[in-house]
């Protein structure tokens, strides 16, 4: 059994029928390693991944917003099943008014998490605003929620974990791997 959630972030997690992330500094590090030909690689980490798996499992999609455009990415993305993949957004607040409007939700219905100002347009619109520990602190003072996990640690697993004991299936889910 998990340690009950304060009502007002239970209230808002029991809502969420999107997940929406941000990329570098909240599904990576934030660090960008760079060869001697250009090419940029990152690290994912797998808690991260397995947390976006349950997720959608429980019949919540994700969906990632993110101002680059980065093979790397695009191939986690499919990995994990990404359900919706904008990148090289610049207006984060424009794509997430395209996304919801595709899939016809209300702001109240969705989650974001980010770390860093880029983010705040989509943050302050969305239902459950949610930052990352090492986020900027100008953002974390937008958040409903700010993760012990930092970006690229766990963070997305935590947000993931949240949403998913605020309805009520969380538990069950865990129980599954013990049977």
């Amino acid at each position: 059994m998990t340690a009950p959630l304060p009502p007002s972030l239970a209230e808002r997690a029991a809502r969420i029928k999107l997940l929406i992330v941000d990329v570098d500094g909240v599904l990576t590090d934030g660090r960008l390693y760079i060869n001697a030909h250009g090419e940029v690689s990152k690290a994912f980490h797998t808690l991260d991944g397995h947390g976006i798996k349950m997720l959608q499992q429980s019949g919540t999609p994700t969906a990632v917003i993110t101002a680059r455009n980065d093979p790397a990415v695009r191939a986690r993305v499919e990995q994990l099943g990404i359900a919706h993949y904008l990148c090289g957004e610049h207006d984060k607040k424009a794509a997430y008014a395209r996304l919801r409007g595709q899939i016809g939700l209300h702001e109240s219905a969705c989650a974001f998490v980010g770390d860093d100002v880029i983010d705040l347009p989509v943050m302050v619109r969305c239902g459950l605003p949610v930052a990352v520990s090492n986020a900027h602190d100008f953002v974390k003072r937008h958040a409903a929620y700010t993760t012990r996990a930092s970006g690229g640690a766990g963070a997305v697993r935590e947000v993931c974990e949240l949403i998913l004991q605020a309805q009520g299936h969380l538990d069950a889910l865990l129980a599954e791997y013990v049977r």
